[in-house]
């Protein structure tokens, strides 16, 4: 029979490996295969947990050639990275497309499982600073997993695992539509490697260029009885961002669709992260560094400010794991020390009616640093009822602390200390001030073997995430306290994966419910009053047709729903029962790919958004639409291969992203029909 082992490889990075033994069983090619890659914050051997989480694999990865994270991300059930301009992006993960000011904190982005970011400092485009591009491969779990990864895995968590082992050296260049270049490379030896990409674009809409660069390091040696692994990471980006098309339909319009009402927006943002992995025996250490900045010119608000954001920070990781018989126990906890700055400063006057001239004066809006700790404890079992049986459980405690200094005048005033008309400044800066916030999460889980093909899987959890700086001290209209919570979730999950000689189905349904969300009202204050419920179903499939066709399909079937009633600022009002507002209660994608002969692949690819409300209120909607794009590879040779992607490939006109915003309807129109073409080299 084939048996599993458990290889601890270059930091958290865990593979199962299949180990091929001689059994008398006669069913043994029956019985049911996993092959799981996951990066694992406390190395718990858990197998159930494993089970609502995606893998995309580093075949996908280079096969897609994705030029934006959404085309990744849409193999994944339950998710949908939505593609703004550019880089930049929005992210749903069992939910709608959250926006608020501190909705990214809802989802966790990790690489190699220690957070990119501190808990209080979410980056709403969080997946330009991961090389998703070159990882050797991207785990998604859905759901709440605050308790084995803390705060802000509240609907789910994105881990980009860049340290793996590559069968070779590679280099390739990739050329397409609209000033499309791109560079990739991959060089390793036995104690380590060097990941390098770049690539940029003339846009197709008017002024939407980008440049970015990523590099990721990996160094391995023994120091005594510790193995040891360095891991490092930087990411720039330098980008001309274009604006919202607006009216309705508006990405219809063929003129209209490739114009940028903002040519002078911009972003411009950098990153770097270093982490030290220490292993021996049941014991890992891993000290890690981040730092990250950005400008960005905030060209969706009256005014047009810069914002300028940066974070340096540095923790440590430790975890302790053994087995005893039926029992795998692992304890930990994690910490980090954090300093962060935000200014926002107009240099233009507002342009617009006499109250938005009024309300939004020149000069500084904010500038506050806040130095913060967040420490986490957590306890993880699992126990063996019988060969076909077994339960586990994770508790997890944490803290934030926050101590935040206001740099400007108090109150909200213009910053010269005069008041603005119309009742005040928009802008309010709080008095300096210090905040803390405890919570904890559970999760308790069973796994049930049927038989030699299928396993069913049940859980019942919580998870949570802190408020992020700029919802505790980025106020409005005279605010001067934001009394708020950490949002909560709960879930029940049940769902069964079976697996045949030709491939495998998991089938999940779900039922969450979120309360405490962070919202902002008519009168423009933060509190935490919001409530959802959300049902849903999600299927990931993959099939073997044949010896030469396979089948891949995501399919999510889900609801989402207001639970209170509340009038919201930009004159929007949730009515208690409204669907949430850019919801698609579908979304789907197929794959089907060709092996047409030895080294020449071909791969169609079919995606669906369904329908959403563009609004709260429900007034709006957009119908949703099906794009069909093409990629494929043939390796011309032992060390060449010549690779061919074709997107949006029907050329149709649709939306990326709609929304709704002071009466009005705006979107981001989809990229045309577009080509690329390249080649690669191994070696």
């Amino acid at each position: 029979m084939k048996r599993w082992r458990m290889v601890f490889c270059s930091a958290t990075l865990l593979i199962v490996f299949p180990v091929y033994t001689q059994d008398d069983d006669s069913n043994a090619d029956e019985e049911i295969e996993e092959l799981v890659v996951q990066a694992q914050a406390t190395l718990s051997v858990d197998h159930f947990a494993e089970l609502t989480a995606t893998v995309i694999d580093n075949e996908s990865i280079d096969a897609i050639q994705a030029v934006h994270p959404n085309e990744l991300m849409s193999q994944v059930p339950g998710v949908w990275i939505s593609r703004n301009s550019g880089q930049e992006h929005l992210t749903a993960i069992r939910s709608g497309m959250l926006t608020g000011a501190g909705a990214c904190g809802t989802y966790l982005l990790l690489e190699n499982s220690i957070p990119i970011r501190p808990t209080s400092f979410c980056n709403v485009n969080g997946l330009f600073e991961l090389n998703t591009e070159q990882a050797y491969a991207i785990e998604v779990i859905r759901g709440p997993a605050s308790s084995r990864y803390g705060g802000n895995a509240l609907h789910g968590v994105i881990n980009a695992i860049t340290i793996g082992s590559w069968d070779v050296n590679s280099a390739s260049l990739l050329f397409g539509s609209y000033g499309y270049n791109r560079f990739d490379a991959r060089l390793s030896s036995d104690q380590g490697g060097v990941a390098v990409h770049a690539s940029s674009t003339d846009g197709w809409r008017d002024d939407t260029g980008f440049d970015q660069y990523k590099l990721n390091g990996l160094y391995a040696s023994n120091v005594g009885p510790w193995q040891v692994t360095h891991t490092l990471s930087m990411t720039t980006l330098n980008q001309e961002t274009g604006g919202y098309v607006r009216g309705l339909d508006a990405y219809k319009d063929d003129a209209l669709r490739v114009t940028n009402p903002n040519p002078e927006a911009f972003r411009d943002a950098r990153s770097f992260r270093y982490a030290s992995h220490w292993r021996n025996g049941d014991l890992l250490v891993a000290p890690f560094l981040r730092q990250s900045s950005m400008d960005f010119l905030m060209h969706f608000l009256p005014g047009q400010p810069l914002e300028q954001n940066a974070q340096r920070s540095g923790g440590v990781l430790v975890n302790w794991e053994r087995n005893f018989d039926r029992w795998t126990l692992s304890l930990g906890g994690r910490g980090d020390l954090v300093s962060m700055e935000l200014s926002e400063i107009q240099d233009s006057a507002t342009i617009g009616s006499a109250f938005l001239m009024a309300t939004r004066p020149l000069g500084t809006h904010y500038d506050f640093t806040t130095n913060a700790s967040h420490f986490g404890l957590f306890h993880d079992g699992r126990y063996q009822v019988s060969d076909t049986l077994a339960w586990s459980y994770r508790i997890r405690v944490e803290t934030a602390s926050y101590d935040y200094d206001n740099r400007h005048l108090v109150g909200n005033t213009r910053d010269d200390g005069t008041v603005c008309d119309f009742g005040g400044c928009l802008y309010t800066r709080p008095a300096d001030r210090e905040d803390r916030f405890s919570d904890y999460a559970m999760q308790v889980g069973i796994e049930r073997q049927l038989g030699n093909r299928s396993i069913f899987h049940a859980s019942l959890g919580t998870g949570f995430r802190p408020p992020q700086i700029a919802e505790l001290y980025r106020l409005q209209n005279g605010q001067e306290f934001a009394d708020i919570e950490s949002e909560r979730l709960d879930a029940l999950e049940m769902g069964l994966k079976t697996k045949t000689e030709r491939g495998e189905v998991h089938m999940v349904a779900y039922h969450e419910y979120s309360q405490n969300l962070i919202i902002r009202d008519s009168a423009g204050f933060n509190h935490s009053d919001g409530r959802v419920d959300s049902s849903g179903i999600e299927i990931g499939l993959t099939y073997a047709i044949s010896a030469n066709h396979k089948v891949q399909a995501a399919q999510t079937w889900a609801s989402h729903f207001y639970d209170y009633t509340q009038d919201l600022a930009g004159r929007e009002v949730i009515t208690k029962g409204n669907d949430v507002d850019t919801a698609p209660r579908h979304l789907g994608s197929v794959q089907w790919q060709w092996q047409a002969r030895e080294g020449l692949q071909s791969t169609l690819e079919l995606t669906r958004i369904g329908s959403y409300f563009m609004d709260a209120a429900n007034t709006f909607q957009y119908p949703g639409h099906i794009a069909l794009h093409w990629h494929g590879k043939w390796r011309i040779a032992d060390a060449w291969e010549i690779q061919a992607h074709v997107r949006n490939l029907l050329d149709k006109n649709y939306a990326d992203r709609a929304d709704w915003s002071f009466g009005t309807p705006r979107y981001f129109p989809a990229m045309p029909r577009n080509a690329q073409l390249g080649i690669r080299r191994y070696f």
